[in-house]
């Protein structure tokens, strides 16, 4: 029986590993069906996408077998390292500015998204202070106000460049663990609510983003201007029905939808293979997140809870918001889908988080008995 043991005990890690990889390979047939037709080489996109998967992979190996608590003591190196990338991106002649936006290192034959980068960083750099500092959490210096400032300065950077759909997930995510770690609320409410009051003003002084704002609240009435793309969107959910025209017979793969590879490719899913299909991506992300969390609960300590905490939430609020945004529930924004858009550096981010709740769930089934938690 001590064969049932093992599977039961590393069932939720073998069910991550199913779940991703049923994501990715969906990923690579719908990015084919919607790129076939549009470039000369029909498997252009297949193949760099194929290219960033196998270095998602080592990526993800790579976490696995790395001990985090030794990387610890290089914590501050980490710190510094995500702000002078996330500085160096905004400078016109290092940083690659695409679609107004300077966001990306060009390293030649490939692009480096830095922010995505930074959010593994900052997750592992939080979670570490705050565990060291756990006896010091309801203060206002130790406890708040530098790992505010911490957060603060990345998404300042991040909105630099400008990137407000990253900046939000960010804060988000940056303040859940402040919460999730036990920082009084007395600090965390007002600093929550001045953050969105800030980050409504930025975007009424951006007129771009202002734009989307107005174009989002009229669909219809925007869907020749700024909701167009959101209105191709839910077309090609309203075409696709319960069970979808067919891989490679949708009308919106025919350029009608601008990034239809990239940040709306789940209506892509939705018009080709339908409603059940969607519905099955949608209940796949969440099985991930439901088994993280019932998994953290056997965290031995700060560190880990907080830190396999973050790359859990990068990984189902990034697809949250993926799917609030084309289906018209939230604004317009560039939000890759984890593990099906195409995209290299989110790939391989998103690998090298699967990676680090890979890790802690192999270091809990060693320790199958709760131990207290430590600093």
């Amino acid at each position: 029986m001590s064969w049932w043991i093992n599977i039961r005990r590393n069932l939720p890690a073998l069910t991550l590993i199913l779940s991703v990889a049923s994501l990715t390979g969906l990923g690579l047939i719908i990015l084919f069906s919607v790129t076939h037709s549009q470039y000369v080489d029909p498997y252009f996109i297949v193949q760099r996408q194929v290219i960033w998967l196998c270095l998602g992979i080592v990526a993800t190996a790579t976490a696995f077998f790395s001990d985090f608590d030794k990387i610890r003591t290089f914590v501050w190196v980490i710190t510094a390292s995500v702000l002078i990338m996330l500085t160096l991106v905004l400078i016109p002649s290092i940083g690659l500015e695409i679609n107004g936006a300077r966001r990306w290192l060009d390293l030649g034959p490939m692009n480096m998204q830095v922010s995505d980068f930074a959010k593994i960083g900052l997750i592992f750099v939080l979670s570490h202070y705050l565990a060291k500092n756990q006896r010091a959490l309801k203060s206002f210096k130790q406890g708040f106000f530098i790992p505010s400032l911490i957060i603060g300065s990345v998404v300042v950077l991040v909105l630099s460049q400008p990137d407000f759909g990253t900046a939000f997930l960010i804060g988000v995510i940056g303040f859940t663990l402040l919460f999730l770690a036990g920082v009084r609320l007395i600090y965390l409410i007002p600093t929550v609510f001045l953050s969105v009051v800030l980050f409504c003003i930025a975007i009424f002084l951006d007129p771009l983003r202002l734009k989307r704002i107005t174009a989002f609240l009229d669909v219809e009435g925007n869907r020749s201007d700024g909701a167009y793309q959101l209105w191709q969107g839910i077309l090609a959910f309203g075409a696709g029905g319960v069970e979808g025209v067919g891989l490679g017979n949708g009308r919106q793969q025919m350029a009608f939808l601008p990034e239809a590879h990239t940040d709306f490719i789940f209506p892509i899913i939705g018009e080709e293979l339908g409603f059940f299909f969607t519905t099955g991506v949608v209940f796949v992300f969440l099985g991930i997140f439901l088994i993280g969390v019932w998994q953290l609960r056997r965290s031995s300590n700060l560190f880990q809870f907080l830190f396999a905490s973050g790359a859990l939430m990068l990984i189902t609020l990034q697809a949250l918001l993926n799917f609030g945004i084309v289906t018209g529930c939230l604004p317009t924004k560039g939000m890759s889908l984890p593990f099906i858009s195409y995209g290299g550096s989110n790939l391989v981010c998103m690998f090298f988080l699967v990676g680090i709740i890979l890790n802690f769930l192999q270091e809990w089934n060693r320790s199958p008995l709760r131990k207290p938690r430590e600093i």
